[in-house]
């Protein structure tokens, strides 16, 4: 049987979006009247059309049977422990606590400054804080765990007490393990949980929710010549794959959040075709994240490759992903996001 993705296109917000619902000319996006979709794009092996969603009867059986799976993941409602997804894209603010980050290695490792711009972060909108001891730009080199929660341990200790989320970001799951005695939301591991055999189990045994992260390589290699048959396809496929396992390793639950890993092996037309088709996603039925602050797309469009003037681009894709319906946004700089974020949405709903 030939396999085709449906790709959520024609995106409308607001009051129009609650018009085209109520006249049934269009589907909402995750069971929310504020915005919605009147087209898909179909994709298979040679093959793409774009068709009205009230053109879909009219399709062949098989073909109709896939994509009415795929609308269904589409305009279900996405429920996550702890969080609501009435005011998309939550931020999840990065609060890197290492020497060698490609944007902001070294600012934050006295445990003083670290917690000022922990506070900024929720000051400024994000409802979600990722910390991480560990580098993972492309060409980093591994640290020991030992090292990693010495950076991390300080921190998270002090910042246990308050109200927003905290992701852990790492790989290791002997550093999981450490950090899971302090408040622990989320873990966000970037091996897209391969680093460590037993970070299934550990998931497992703790229930905790976490990002199924796609990469291609390491951190060290992943950026020399990586390659794929179709970038979109392939990383789609990688999900399926990881949900099917998680599923067969006995995690039932659907705290389970997609990152199609930006710059994460993949060169800028890689990069470009995932932003731009980021809402083929939406059909695998779980909220997306997508990590592109200050990355090194923008710079390369922009033939500017200083990682301190990233804003504008920051800001432009962030905006751009919230017209996708994207629900997480991993950001440096929340406030110019979150102030460029409201304004759109003044204008749009």
């Amino acid at each position: 049987m030939k396999k085709y993705y449906t790709r959520a296109c024609n995106f409308f917000y607001g009051n129009i979006s609650k018009h085209k619902i109520r006249k049934k000319l269009a589907l909402p996006l995750n069971g929310s009247s504020n915005m919605s979709f009147d087209e898909i794009e179909i994709i298979g092996e040679n093959y793409k059309k774009k068709i009205k969603v009230n053109k879909i009867k009219y399709l062949n059986k098989n073909l109709k049977n896939q994509v009415n799976v795929h609308l269904s993941n589409i305009t279900k409602k996405k429920k996550f422990k702890n969080l609501r997804f009435s005011n998309i894209p939550i931020l999840m603010g990065v609060l890197n606590l290492t020497p060698d980050s490609f944007s902001d290695g070294g600012k934050y490792l006295k445990t003083k400054k670290a917690l000022k711009h922990f506070k900024e972060l929720i000051k400024f909108g994000c409802d979600i804080i990722d910390i991480g001891g560990e580098s993972t730009r492309p060409g980093s080199k591994e640290i020991r765990s030992e090292l990693e929660w010495s950076r991390i341990k300080n921190v998270l200790k002090i910042i246990k007490s308050h109200n927003s989320l905290i992701s852990l970001d790492s790989r290791k799951v002997d550093v999981m393990k450490k950090a899971i005695q302090y408040k622990i939301d989320l873990i966000n591991d970037i091996s897209g949980l391969n680093y460590n055999k037993n970070t299934i189990n550990f998931l497992k045994k703790t229930n905790l929710p976490f990002v199924i992260h796609h990469i291609q390589g390491n951190p060290q290699s992943m950026q020399k010549k990586p390659k794929y048959k179709n970038v979109l396809t392939d990383i789609y496929d990688y999900f399926e794959d990881k949900i099917k396992m998680i599923r067969s390793a006995g995690i039932k639950h659907n705290n389970i959040i997609l990152d199609p890993g930006i710059g994460f092996g993949k060169n800028l037309k890689h990069n470009m075709s995932i932003l731009k088709n980021i809402s083929i996603f939406h059909s695998l039925g779980f909220p997306i994240l997508v990590g592109a602050s200050k990355k090194r797309f923008i710079g390369e469009l922009n033939k500017k490759y200083d990682s301190k003037k990233r804003h504008g681009g920051t800001i432009s894709t962030s905006i751009f992903l919230a017209m996708q319906g994207v629900q997480f946004l991993r950001i440096h700089e929340a406030k110019e996001v979150n102030q460029a974020l409201t304004v759109f949405k003044k204008l749009n709903f």
